[in-house]
């Protein structure tokens, strides 16, 4: 049964907004996922604060171009969705574990990071990106190996001088 044009008009609306309003945006291929497998996902999508919206190739296009996206919009196939967020690297990291989990069930085509579309190698790279605690805990770990080889050769030093 066809969309008829105010339902049509309703979706470009809300995918406009989520473009709109979205740090990064990841198109999505499920092509062989399962009810059951897309209803986890999209569970596990809401919990971190990332939309996932499946529409009409055309609809999706529509949106993009009103954003004013620089560069080229990826080769979108087979059955496509969006996931976005706030978060500039959640949606693209969260689609990789589920793309890891599902086997050649889901797959990244390509997405848009910071108003700009990036294809499938390059958004393979944002989402290998580790979160923010991830990274603090580097960080941290990273200011304190001075400290923590100082204080090893210190011991060194004391068990030498007791000995």
């Amino acid at each position: 049964m066809p969309i008829t044009k105010a339902k049509k008009k309703e979706i470009l609306t809300k995918l406009e907004k989520s473009v709109k309003d979205s740090q990064s945006l990841v198109f999505v291929n499920f092509h062989g996922m399962t009810v059951a497998n897309v209803t986890e996902l999209r569970k596990k999508l809401t919990k971190e604060g990332i939309g996932y919206t499946v529409a009409k190739k055309t609809l999706m296009r529509k949106a993009l171009e009103t954003a004013g996206i620089a560069g080229e919009l990826p080769v979108l196939n087979g059955e496509v969705a969006i996931a976005y967020g706030a978060d500039a690297i959640a949606p693209a990291r969260e689609i990789l574990v589920f793309q890891k989990k599902f086997d050649k069930k889901l797959s990244m085509l390509g997405g848009v990071f910071e108003k700009r579309y990036m294809n499938q190698s390059e958004i393979m790279g944002i989402a290998t990106i580790p979160g923010r605690e991830q990274l603090l805990g580097m960080f941290v770990n990273v200011i304190n190996s001075p400290i923590q080889g100082f204080v090893v050769a210190l011991d060194a030093i004391a068990k030498k001088k007791t000995a």
